[in-house]
């Protein structure tokens, strides 16, 4: 899959795979992320991966000091602009790194108190695919995912791979308040609100789990690339788990 490049704003690329959500797109999105890491490009001051996009933000000032110390280089000519200067950097990268991704994945496992007062959309996603509630409960906790990007707000995971079967839309009218926790479905993929916020996402349980923690020096619970499980627990399991984590 061929990347595409196109300037942010002067401190910022965007490299693209394709524009179609895809595992494959996704891959070479990790890939480049995994790269980065151990090779970050000079001047590089983050980068921001999403479903098919990775965004890399640069210092132009510290970008142009090296490039006037490298000008010798077959890579980076004096009249070059810092944008191409950026873009032929990542390109070698990507022709010359290898990046074993194997084995770089981790699995979280998310328990979940599905329906009832902590899952209300429960009974419409059943209805909408023509399904029983717990049939929805079993496609969803028996679905292997992986989190393609945190967005939107602070450890909100957008997880990918849920089946068809239990697709559903967002909600016609968003909810003004979704507690911290609860499990949602939007399209083809599910998510986990970090914490109490608005939303339109249908709403078919709840983990006690907490997905962001300021606190922490990794805030967010989950990464892009992990794979995450859910399993389902019931609701005395689910107060337990709050009292004993509280």
């Amino acid at each position: 899959m061929e990347a595409t490049f196109q300037p942010l704003g002067d401190q910022a690329v965007v490299v693209q795979f394709g524009t179609t959500m895809s595992l494959e797109a996704y891959q070479q999105v990790r890939r480049v992320a995994l790269i980065l890491d151990r090779h970050p490009i000079p001047g590089m001051v983050e980068y921001i991966p999403a479903y098919t996009t990775i965004t890399i933000f640069y210092n132009p000032q510290a970008l142009y000091d090296w490039n006037q110390k490298h000008t010798a280089r077959e890579r980076a000519e004096e009249s070059d602009t810092l944008y191409q200067i950026v873009c032929d950097l990542i390109r070698d990268q990507l022709k010359q790194a290898t990046v074993a991704s194997a084995g770089e994945e981790r699995t979280v496992e998310i328990p979940v108190c599905y329906g009832g007062e902590l899952g209300p959309d429960l009974p419409d996603v059943a209805a909408l695919n023509q399904i029983t509630e717990q049939e929805v409960i079993d496609i969803h906790a028996g679905g292997d995912y992986l989190v393609y990007m945190i967005g939107f707000a602070p450890g909100f995971p957008y997880i990918g791979g849920m089946s068809e079967r239990i697709a559903a839309p967002r909600r016609k009218s968003p909810r003004l308040s979704i507690p911290a926790g609860s499990v949602g479905i939007a399209g083809k993929q599910t998510g986990i609100y970090p914490m109490e916020t608005p939303g339109g996402w249908q709403i078919i349980g709840r983990t006690p789990l907490r997905l962001f923690r300021p606190e922490d020096d990794t805030p967010s619970l989950l990464q892009a690339g992990d794979r995450v499980r859910f399993y389902p627990i019931s609701m005395e399991e689910y107060r337990a788990f709050e009292e004993g984590s509280s």
